[in-house]
């Protein structure tokens, strides 16, 4: 029997087995199906939300359902936006914005919103007008931050429904026209001129003080000075009156006497060549201290 026929009988025989085979291969490869790791997969079943399929492994009924959508789980970021914004104080700003979010519930994102990307963008922008408004230029160029942390809450609130997650929102610049730019370094300058001139004037109120209590405390210096030495004198005074008191006459004239001489040692004592005239009368009451002194002696 040629092999032909054999091979023919043979497949005849069992080609229920292998169309069953090749089903099962079949069935096998539509039912299931690996999802990336970046990825969530939206399936339906006759048109209707069915599930949604995580990553690796997973198992769907073949011909009935099928995946209608793959969606990227990554963080995402939207273009630079430049949206033009009035403060409070009538100034016109030109604010650029930078938006960056995931989605987190892919079935909202897919059957709620049809452009995302847009829709994140006007929502931004309609939120950054209006906290602008609300505010003055100073301040939205001073507190930044708040403004920030403000426009990404009112974001995630407005997004929402819509299955995204808004995980940072930035304020990359605020831009001003020239003529406001102008005005605003005029008035920084004359803020400088006048911070300048209060310190020059603290400056010189700080000096004219030191130089008060430098005066106060020389002043205090030497009236104690002067109080010690006429404690002194008082206290000479007080010894040459006991003195006198308990000797007498010769007491009194032994101190005129050293006085006298303390004065010509001065006199003396001056610079260059001095011819000094002494009175009989003052050599006589050296003569007499001499004597008193020899007497104490």
């Amino acid at each position: 029997m040629p092999i032909e026929d054999v091979i023919l009988e043979l497949f005849q025989s069992n080609l229920a087995l292998i169309l069953l085979a090749l089903l099962l291969v079949v069935l096998v490869f539509k039912g299931v199906k690996i999802v990336p790791q970046s990825e969530q997969h939206v399936v339906e079943r006759f048109g209707r939300l069915r599930s949604v399929m995580g990553p690796g492994i997973n198992m769907i009924v073949p011909f009935i359902d099928n995946i209608a959508h793959k969606i990227s789980i990554l963080e995402r970021q939207l273009p630079t936006a430049s949206q033009d914004a009035i403060t409070r104080d009538n100034v016109l700003v030109q604010v650029d914005t930078s938006v960056f979010y995931r989605i987190i519930e892919p079935e909202k994102t897919v059957y709620r919103i049809r452009d995302i990307d847009s829709a994140i963008a006007t929502t931004v922008a309609g939120i950054v007008r209006a906290e602008i408004g609300k505010m003055d230029l100073d301040e939205v160029q001073s507190n930044r931050t708040a403004l920030i942390t403000t426009i990404k809450l009112l974001v995630e609130d407005a997004v929402d429904n819509w299955g995204i997650e808004v995980t940072r929102a930035e304020i990359l610049d605020v831009n001003l026209d020239a003529a406001t730019r102008a005005a605003m370094m005029q008035q920084l300058n004359a803020e400088r001129a006048r911070r300048a001139q209060v310190t020059e004037a603290e400056g010189k109120k700080r000096a004219v003080e030191l130089a008060a209590d430098a005066e106060l405390y020389a002043s205090e210096q030497t009236a104690k000075a002067r109080r010690v030495l006429a404690d002194a004198e008082a206290y000479a005074t007080q010894v040459v009156a006991t003195a006198i008191g308990e000797n007498g006459l010769e007491a009194a004239q032994y101190q005129i006497a050293l006085k006298q001489v303390e004065a010509l040692n001065a006199l003396g004592a001056g610079a260059g060549k001095q011819t000094i005239i002494v009175p009989a009368q003052a050599l006589e009451a050296f003569g007499d201290a001499f004597k008193l002194l020899k007497g104490r002696e």
